[in-house]
């Protein structure tokens, strides 16, 4: 779901910074264990391609995206400093303590899946656990933090997802948009002078 909030925040930068200035200030980004990120979504696309075909991975993975959240949690502690991250940080939070409440897995609502394509509802009915999610049922603890919120058209997705995720999307944006007009302020500066 992060997604959405680094292709609003692009979208929107480009348009309030420009083409070029938006590109150059995206070019300059640094931050601190920025190189985790790539590899813990890497390790994230290869967990769930191997736990159909792998009984130990398919039973422990809930386990192996808590680490994942931990070891995203401490990069985002690193640049707490930037605008923004501290909400991509409590979003993380919100979405790691649901996990691990039930069993490394995030719980989605029947209500919030159901505006999804129907055969995901009906994976989530018949398997225990699909990719990380499980189904919400009356043993779910911390239900308000899981997947409750539907997103349908006219939003360009259908999806479920959390507080968590919106919160984390919230920074993002914010993130995305100091960055990006960081350098056409610079550039301004320039032209005053």
């Amino acid at each position: 779901m992060v997604y959405d909030g680094i292709v609003i925040g692009l979208i929107v930068g480009f348009i309030r910074a420009g083409f070029m200035n938006g590109l150059t200030a995206l070019s300059m980004v640094r931050i601190r264990g920025g190189y985790i990120f790539p590899a813990l979504l890497l390790f994230q696309f290869v967990l769930m391609y191997l736990q159909g075909s792998n009984p130990f991975l398919a039973h422990y993975n809930g386990y192996f995206f808590i680490a994942v959240y931990l070891v995203g949690l401490y990069v985002l502690w690193l640049n707490r400093h930037e605008r923004g991250f501290w909400f991509i940080f409590a979003g993380v939070v919100l979405n790691t303590v649901v996990m691990l409440a039930n069993g490394g897995r995030m719980p989605v609502s029947e209500e919030a899946a159901s505006v999804l394509d129907p055969i995901y509802l009906k994976m989530l009915k018949e398997d225990p656990v699909i990719y990380k999610h499980v189904l919400m049922t009356s043993a779910t603890h911390l239900p308000f933090l899981g997947d409750i919120i539907p997103l349908s058209p006219p939003y360009p997705r259908r999806q479920a997802i959390s507080i968590g995720d919106v919160i984390m999307n919230f920074g993002m944006f914010i993130y995305l948009q100091k960055v990006m007009l960081s350098h056409k302020a610079e550039a301004s500066l320039v032209e005053i002078k």
